[in-house]
C-alpha cells in the first residue's frame, strides 16, 4: 500500500512541477528537533521530483516562535512555510493570515489524518496546518534502574510513585538523577509541562470568569511538588533544560525517567544515538492520587503557509510530501519504523510494522486521552491542554515561565513566583478586555 502510495505521489509532484518551473526555492521555519533535522536530509528527493529548492531556517523552540509570529503579524514575507502548532493554527487561520489547505490531492489522503490532530489544526472546519507529527506525553523510564530500586513502574502512575521512584534510582556518585523534566523558560517550554502537572494537581488557568487562578492552593501543591521533587532528583541546572537538553542527559544515560513527548520515544530506544537504548519502558503521563485528569498534553508540529507568500503552489506540494504516507514509507525503508513521524495518520497504527514498535500503542493511547475540551477538573472557558487558545496567553505565559524558572534556579520562592504570575496575568487579562 505504501509503496503504491510512493509512486503515485512522486507521479503526482512530477507533473506538478512541469506546470511550476518558475518557482525559485521555498524558504521553511522550522524547529530544531530530530524529525525535522531529519526531513531536511530528504528534501534532495523533493527537489529532484520537482525542481523546487528549499532553503530552511531552523531554530531553537523558542526562537522560531518569536521569528514566525513577529513575521505573521508584520507580514513581514519572510518565509513559504512556517512550523506552527495547534496553539497558533486556529488562532491565525481565523484571522486571515494563513493559506487554508483545501484543494489537497486525492492521494494525499486529508482523512486520514488522525482526528484529534485534524480538529487541532482547523477553524470552522476548514484544515490550515497539516501535521508532520503529532504527540502526546508520556513516562519514559529505565527499566534497568527501576529494577534495581526493586520499584515496578504502573501503567498509568501517580506523582507520588514517580517521586518515590525518582528518590530510589537518584544516584549522585555516578551522575544518574531520578528524574529530568523541562525547567526552561518559554510557553511551549517549561511552561507547557508545569500547565500539566497544575492540571494533573487540580489547578487551572482561569476559572469561568476568565479570573486568574494561582493565588489558588491547587497551583501551590503543584509547584511546590515539583520544585521539591526537582531538588531531590533532578539534574543541576534544570531552570534552562528544554526538550532538547533533556533527550541528550537521558539518552548519555543520565536519567532515571523522563516526562515529555512522546515522540521522544524514537531517539531514546535508537542505539545510534542512545545508550540505553534497549533499557527503556513507557508509562502514561502522571496524575495526583485522587486526581481525575493526567499530566499530558496535546500538539503538533505542523506546515502551514502564511498568507501572502508567492509560492503558493509550491508551498502546498512541499507540504503534501512532507505530511504524505509516501513520506513515512520512505523514511522507514531507510531508518526503520521505529523512526517515522508517529502520531499523525490514522493509517500508520494500522500498519503491522509500526504496530510491533514498543511505544507505538502507548504513544496513541497518550493522544487519544487527551481532551482539549476538558482539560481541567474544574470548569474552564477555554480550549486547550498545555495552552489556553487565546491571542493573548503567549505573552503572558512566557512572563509566568520566567517567573516559575526562577524558583527553580533558586531566585525567589514559591510563593513570591504564584504572587507575580496571579499579578500579570490579571493585569494582562484586564487590559486585554476580559
Amino acid at each position: 500500500m505504501y509503496l503504491k502510495n510512493a509512486l503515485r505521489a512522486a507521479t503526482a509532484l512530477t507533473v506538478a512541477a512541469t506546470a511550476s518551473a518558475h518557482a525559485q526555492s521555498l524558504t521553511i521555519a522550522t524547529v530544531n528537533n530530530g524529525d525535522m533535522i531529519r526531513m531536511q536530509g530528504y528534501t534532495d528527493q523533493f527537489t529532484e521530483q520537482t525542481g523546487i529548492e528549499v532553503e530552511w531556517v531552523t531554530l531553537e523552540e523558542n526562537v522560531l516562535r518569536q521569528r514566525v509570529t513577529t513575521d505573521i503579524t508584520t507580514k513581514g514575507g519572510q518565509f513559504d512555510i512556517m512550523t506552527i502548532g495547534m496553539y497558533e493554527t486556529p488562532i491565525w487561520g481565523a484571522n486571515g493570515w494563513l493559506v487554508p489547505l483545501t484543494g489537497l490531492s486525492d492521494d494525499y489522503d486529508v482523512d486520514d489524518i488522525l482526528p484529534a490532530m485534524r480538529n487541532g489544526l482547523s477553524h470552522d472546519g476548514t484544515l490550515y496546518a497539516a501535521p508532520f507529527y503529532g504527540e502526546s506525553s508520556m513516562v519514559m523510564y529505565r527499566t534497568d534502574l527501576m529494577e534495581a530500586a526493586g520499584l515496578e513502574m504502573p501503567d498509568a502512575p501517580t506523582w507520588e510513585f514517580i517521586r518515590e521512584a525518582a528518590a530510589a534510582m537518584t544516584d549522585r556518585d555516578n551522575d544518574i538523577n531520578g528524574i529530568c523534566l523541562r525547567g526552561k523558560a518559554g510557553w511551549g517550554e517549561g511552561g507547557a509541562f508545569i500547565t500539566v502537572t497544575g492540571n494533573s494537581f487540580g489547578a487551572r488557568w482561569f476559572d469561568e470568569d476568565w479570573k486568574a487562578q494561582f493565588d489558588q492552593p491547587q497551583w501551590k501543591e503543584a509547584l511546590s511538588f515539583f520544585v521539591d521533587m526537582m531538588a531531590e532528583s533532578g539534574p543541576a541546572g534544570y531552570a534552562t533544560n528544554g526538550f532538547n537538553e533533556n533527550l541528550s542527559l537521558f539518552q548519555q544515560g543520565k536519567c532515571g525517567m523522563w516526562i515529555d513527548a512522546t515522540v521522544a520515544a524514537s531517539f531514546v530506544t535508537n542505539p545510534s544515538d542512545s545508550t540505553v537504548a534497549d533499557k527503556v519502558g513507557f508509562a502514561l503521563a502522571p496524575n495526583k492520587d485522587g486526581v481525575d485528569r493526567r499530566a499530558n498534553w496535546l500538539w503538533a508540529w505542523a506546515l502551514a503557509i502564511p498568507a501572502g507568500t508567492q509560492q503558493e503552489a509550491e508551498a502546498k506540494q512541499f507540504i503534501e510530501w512532507a505530511t504524505s504516507k509516501a513520506y513515512i514509507e520512505l523514511v522507514a525503508a531507510n531508518e526503520g519504523w521505529a523512526n517515522v513521524p508517529p502520531g499523525a495518520r490514522t493509517s500508520l497504527y494500522e500498519t503491522a510494522e509500526y504496530q510491533a514498535v514498543p511505544f507505538a500503542q502507548k504513544t496513541l493511547d497518550s493522544i487519544n486521552a487527551a481532551d482539549p475540551t476538558n482539560p481541567t477538573v474544574d470548569p474552564v472557558p477555554y480550549v486547550g491542554i498545555q495552552f489556553v487558545a487565546i491571542p493573548e496567553f503567549a505573552g503572558i505565559a512566557t512572563q509566568v515561565s520566567q517567573e516559575f524558572s526562577a524558583v527553580y534556579a533558586g531566585q525567589q520562592s514559591v510563593d513570591e513566583a504564584l504572587a507575580k504570575a496571579q499579578a500579570i496575568t490579571t493585569e494582562e487579562m484586564e487590559a486585554a478586555g476580559y
